[in-house]
């Protein structure tokens, strides 16, 4: 995952399980803050009635940004790293 993708309130999915704080890949969380200039995210993840129930700094490398729009074939490339 390129770290320039990544911003403030994207809406992200763990691409890893993460057993040691029970979180698995696939589950959403929400990035609220850009950690050492984009090199790590801290990602909340909440409930269905908005109650956190963990926040934790993770690597672009642990999680992917969801589209809710179709992506425009020219982003693309910009998306996939070399």
């Amino acid at each position: 995952m390129m770290n320039n993708l990544i911003q403030l309130l994207d809406v992200v999915a763990l691409v890893v399980d993460l057993p040691q704080y029970n979180l698995w890949r696939g589950q959403v969380g929400t990035v609220v803050e850009v950690l050492a200039n984009g090199a790590a995210f801290e990602v909340e993840f909440s409930d269905r009635n908005g109650r956190t129930y963990e926040s934790l700094g993770l690597p672009p490398e642990q999680i992917m940004v969801l589209h809710f729009e179709p992506v425009h074939p020219s982003d693309i490339a910009e998306m996939v790293p070399a």
